[in-house]
């Protein structure tokens, strides 16, 4: 039991009667539990904590997301095979003519890029934003920067023929309560990686209350309700609130390249996949790679329903039995396609799937030990992913990419058995050097090649184009950095 810490005029003052009265009507009042307990500051947080809530828009979410967990899934279908742009099957002249159209919406100023980047490196050892993070690579460039300069890259690019300054490309950065201050200082620290800091723009994702499996608010101290991040589907909402859609519509943007910070092979503003969305005309699209195996720990995209929208079921949502089911005409797994968090949308799509899921309210629930006044306790934390955007699109596609040339995840510390930065580090260095080779440039090592390579610089190449006049008839030793 807490010491109280009060005078007597505190001791008699009662909970604020109304605000009491609305917790009550949404089943909440045990928040005020220890409110004798609580010094005048104290209650003054508490107070402040519970105002801060949309307490009818949370009672929503908890009842709709209650309801909705458990019951029974819906069937589900493999995504259609016309529905997915093999690597197999694009041809040389589809490929050029993608990236020349995305190029020049590129140099138009119709595409902006999106960096999912609420979370902190916790599962890597640290508590700064993943971005921060360092896998290792011999020029010690942080995911961060490694983003920034494929974005400049890219506009370099789109640029030929107009003045190299005359192509900007905005940055949105979705940030969390917890990591949003560190993320602006680790830029402005970094002088934004060399791009404008007027076109990079930084948001909060929203938050939302923990709750027991009873659905009541879960105290992580007797003055303050136990909140989590959103999950990334919070962008949606985010974007909404913070006017930021009407932003990139005042820009001329239409439209929005959506990825995870945790990718270090990621192509950011990648001009063959807005070249082939565009060409496709579609309101929402995904890169996707084909799962490794049966068991692996992925989401995949799959049809809810018989000829339902197309939408991600996770790993643990998966039947083991149909996670393994082989389609006897392709020879690849039924359910295939990995979702890797690449995604892109048309802004006016965004306006729409943001009230829909407002809507909808029904949240991911993911049971956690939470921290709480009574020690840790088995709750629920509540999530939007950002895939649960496309059950709400009118038309999409998906777009297969190689995962060694474009998914290279940094989740978990050094030591595990996937995806950590070394596995990372050494995708990109073993890319990198069949570029410097394609190129015509030549490697020698001190260490057995499969554990090392060289990195190129972003600012080099984008996808290994224009390497020749760097590397032709050369000689590299790794692990080394490739610059101009």
């Amino acid at each position: 039991m807490r010491e109280p810490i009060m005078d007597a005029s505190s001791m008699a003052q009662p909970p604020p009667q109304a605000l009491l009265e609305r917790l009550k009507d949404y089943g909440q009042e045990h928040a005020f539990d220890l409110w004798d307990e609580l010094s005048a500051d104290e209650r003054s947080q508490l107070v402040n904590d519970i105002e801060s809530l949309d307490l009818s828009r949370t009672d929503r979410i908890i009842r709709c997301s209650l309801r909705s967990h458990g019951l029974p899934a819906a069937v589900i279908e493999p995504v259609p095979e016309g529905c997915v742009s093999t690597v197999e099957e694009r041809r040389l002249e589809d490929r050029e003519r993608w990236w020349k159209t995305g190029l020049k919406a590129i140099s138009e100023g119709k595409l902006a890029v999106l960096l999912l980047s609420g979370g902190q490196g916790t599962r890597l050892g640290s508590s700064d934003p993943k971005g921060c993070f360092n896998i290792g690579l011999p020029s010690g460039k942080s995911l961060f920067q490694l983003q920034a300069e494929r974005i400049l890259c890219v506009q370099k690019l789109a640029s030929q023929g107009k003045g190299e300054s005359s192509v900007q490309i905005h940055w949105y950065v979705m940030t969390s309560p917890f990591t949003d201050e560190s993320t602006r200082k680790f830029f402005e620290s970094h002088k934004y990686f060399g791009l404008e800091s007027e076109q990079v723009t930084f948001f909060q994702q929203g938050t939302i209350p923990c709750v027991s499996k009873d659905g009541r608010f879960v105290m992580d101290s007797p003055f303050g309700v136990a909140k989590s991040p959103d999950g990334n589907g919070g962008v949606f909402s985010a974007l909404k609130m913070s006017k930021l859609l009407e932003d990139m519509s005042m820009r001329g943007v239409k439209y929005l390249d959506c990825y995870g910070v945790d990718n270090a092979l990621v192509r950011v503003a990648d001009p063959t996949f807005l070249g082939y969305f565009i060409d496709k005309g579609v309101a929402a699209a995904a890169k996707v790679v084909r799962k490794a195996y049966p068991q692996e720990k992925v989401g995949v995209f799959v049809r809810r329903g018989k000829g339902g929208p197309l939408t991600v079921v996770e790993y643990s949502e998966l039947d083991p039995s149909l996670a393994s089911v082989i389609n006897q005409e392709t020879g690849r797994l039924r359910f295939c396609w990995s979702n890797a968090c690449l995604h892109l949308f048309t802004v006016d799509f965004l306006h729409q799937v943001a009230n829909g899921l407002e809507k909808d309210s029904v949240y991911h629930l993911a049971e956690k030990k939470i921290p709480s006044i009574h020690g840790h306790t088995i709750g629920y934390k509540l999530e939007q992913f950002i895939f649960d955007a496309f059950p709400y699109a009118p038309s999409t596609a998906l777009y297969e990419v190689l995962r060694e040339e474009e998914f290279a995840p940094v989740k978990n510390a050094n030591g595990s058995n996937f995806d950590t930065p070394d596995s990372a580090r050494l995708l990109v260095l073993r890319l990198h050097s069949r570029w410097v080779v394609a190129a015509g440039g030549f490697l020698t090592h001190s260490v057995p090649l499969y554990a090392t390579g060289v990195e190129v610089s972003p600012l080099c190449s984008y996808a290994g184009e224009n390497l020749e006049p760097i590397c032709r008839g050369r000689t590299f030793h790794a692990p080394s950095e490739i610059t101009f």
